[in-house]
This record gives structure tokens, sequence and C-alpha cells, in this order.
């Protein structure tokens, strides 16, 4: 490939961030559930796939270990995730930041520069209707492994909702 053509390619993929408070909980999983529907599908060549938090205090940390666990039970490989902050700058490369409560929502539409990126900052549960009116994902931080496996269900749901908006323009090549 010529450094032409990896332009091109980076130019045609479409660019999702998962960003929660930490980078340790949510964001993980809903970045890992949607890297393996993007690959079963085969569209993670049209898929660019990130997370990030609003705060910095685990920058560099592997994702909390009950994160992992739950991945795990559900057969998804979190382990290569390191925790970062999301940069505001990040909003001219992204065409999608989906934050996971109206915290981190507000966050996120704060450091926005343009409508345009404004308009960028979606919350997941918005994807699947049926939780839409639920607005927040918990965050299962102080909790227990159940709630980090009700959680990880709820981001299943609303991640596969929105591969599902997204793939039919992925199969066509359109951002």
């Amino acid at each position: 490939m010529t450094r032409a053509d990896a332009v091109v390619d980076s130019a045609q993929r479409f660019r999702v961030s998962f960003v929660c408070t930490g980078n340790i909980c949510r964001s993980p999983m809903a970045e890992a559930v949607l890297r393996s529907l993007a690959d079963r599908a085969g569209l993670a060549d049209r898929l660019e796939i990130e997370s990030a938090a609003t705060g910095d205090w685990h920058v560099g940390e592997q994702a909390d270990r009950r994160t992992l666990a739950a991945l795990e039970r559900a057969g998804y490989d979190g382990s290569r995730h390191r925790a970062r902050q999301f940069d505001p700058a990040d909003f001219v490369r992204l065409d999608l930041i989906v934050a996971f409560d109206r915290g981190q929502s507000r966050v996120l539409r704060n450091w926005a520069r343009t409508s345009v990126d404004e308009h960028k900052v979606r919350l997941l549960l918005e994807f699947d209707p049926e939780l839409a009116g639920v607005h927040d994902v918990p965050d299962p931080y102080y909790s227990d492994d159940a709630t980090f496996d009700r959680v990880l269900g709820m981001i299943e749901r609303s991640t596969s909702a929105l591969f599902r908006q997204l793939a039919p323009a992925l199969r066509q090549g359109i951002r």
C-alpha cells in the first residue's frame, strides 16, 4: 500500500470514539463489542474504533479487572486496552463520539469548538429504541461482577443497534 492509498483508506473509514468517565469500564466494553461486530461482519477495515475518558485518573492503565472479566465471560478480548483521556482536538478527525451518560455528554459538548462537533456527541442508549428512554448506562465501578455483566448486556444491545445503523453505509463505502 502506498502512502496515497493509506490516506484514501483512512479517509474512507468511519471514526467512532466511546467516551466514559475513566476509560476503564464502560467505554472499553463498547470498543470491544463494536470491534467484534465489525470483525464478524467483515467491515473492520471500514471502521476506526477507539475509547477515551473525560477524566485523567486512569491514563495508561488497563481496563478494570472486572471489565476484563465480564468481557472475557462474554467472549471478547479487552486485554490490550490502555486508558486515555479524550482530547478536544479529536473532534476534527472523529465522525461520532458516544457518551454513556448525560454528564459525559455535557462535558463533551462543552469541549466542542463548533456546532458540527457538538452534534457528533450522542448517548449510547439513543441507538436502541427500547433503552433510549433510560438515557444513562450505569457506571459499574463501585459495584459487583453481576453489575458489570448487566452493564455489558446494555452496551451489547445498544452497540449492536448502532452497528445495524452503520453497517449498510459501511458496506457501500459511504461515510
